[in-house]
């Protein structure tokens, strides 16, 4: 199994929008509570969402009244979420992060979910510094589909149907945890970017699929969404039909949500001596 170019994650998703805007979970409330108190989500808090797809994140950032610049490569997904959300406090970029050319230390916060991994941590971290303000947030919340430290009966069941070509870069690196969960990595790479008050918040959760449910959900998954409409048809019947017979038509996925909130410096670092 090969992992997935990352550039597929700007086209990957976009076939139907409305299907995937359906099938996937939102965030926890603690979510939104942690980025009120840690990183300033507020009425008027100038914002920058990395990935924004149909707008799951969005939708919260604009309920508490921040101004959002929207940042979505696939146009398909970026035309479902203006159309969703209308608002005079959206503004929806349609091009990759790493060409939004955002302007310097224009905003507050900074925030990616579950997008984060499709993009060079070196370069992204580095430029979502470089848009926010002194003392300014960034966060990076994730929901992750199957928890290391949980039994999952489900998995177990569907993982010969579910081996695809390739892999997704939220699979992390090889003989790791997933590329959210990887906590000593995360941090690494937000220190070396400069970001300083680095936090992990973490809940383990339980999400509950009918047959239909866990069909829609599978089918947003990148390696599946990448496969032949004949091969993801069958994998699709395959883990449904698990569903149905195996598991009396409720399934229990364990999930994580994990976030993580950091701060550029107030002031620029002082430069070393040469």
């Amino acid at each position: 199994m090969g992992s997935m170019d990352r550039r597929h994650g700007r086209e990957v998703f976009g076939a139907d929008p409305a299907r995937y805007h359906g099938a996937r979970p939102g965030y926890p409330d603690w979510v939104w509570a942690l980025l009120a108190e840690r990183c300033g989500l507020a009425a008027g808090c100038r914002v920058f969402e990395v990935g924004a797809g149909t707008g799951i994140g969005t939708q919260e950032l604009l309920a508490r009244g921040a101004a959002v610049t929207a940042i979505e490569p696939d146009v398909r997904l970026a035309d479902y979420l203006e159309a969703r959300l209308p608002s005079s406090r959206l503004e929806v970029l349609r091009r990759p992060f790493e060409h939004a050319v955002l302007p310097a230390g224009a905003f507050d916060l900074g925030c990616a979910f579950t997008s984060f991994h499709w993009l060079d941590q070196d370069e992204g971290l580095a430029a979502a510094a470089a848009a926010l303000r002194p003392g300014g947030a960034w966060a990076m919340v994730w929901n992750v589909y199957g928890d290391p430290e949980r039994a999952d009966a489900f998995h177990d069941a569907t993982l010969e149907i579910m081996r695809t070509p390739e892999e997704s870069p939220s699979a992390g690196l090889a003989g790791r945890v997933p590329f959210a969960l990887d906590v000593e990595v995360r941090r690494t790479d937000l220190r070396a970017a400069g970001f300083v008050d680095v936090d992990v918040g973490r809940e383990s959760w339980t999400l509950e699929l009918d047959p239909a449910g866990v069909r829609a959900l599978y089918a947003t998954y990148s390696p599946v969404a990448r496969l032949e409409p004949e091969a993801r048809a069958r994998l699709l019947d395959g883990v449904a039909d698990v569903a149905e017979r195996e598991f009396g038509g409720r399934v229990e996925r364990n999930m994580v949500t994990i976030a993580y909130t950091a701060r550029v410096p107030q002031e620029p670092r002082p430069s070393s001596d040469r």
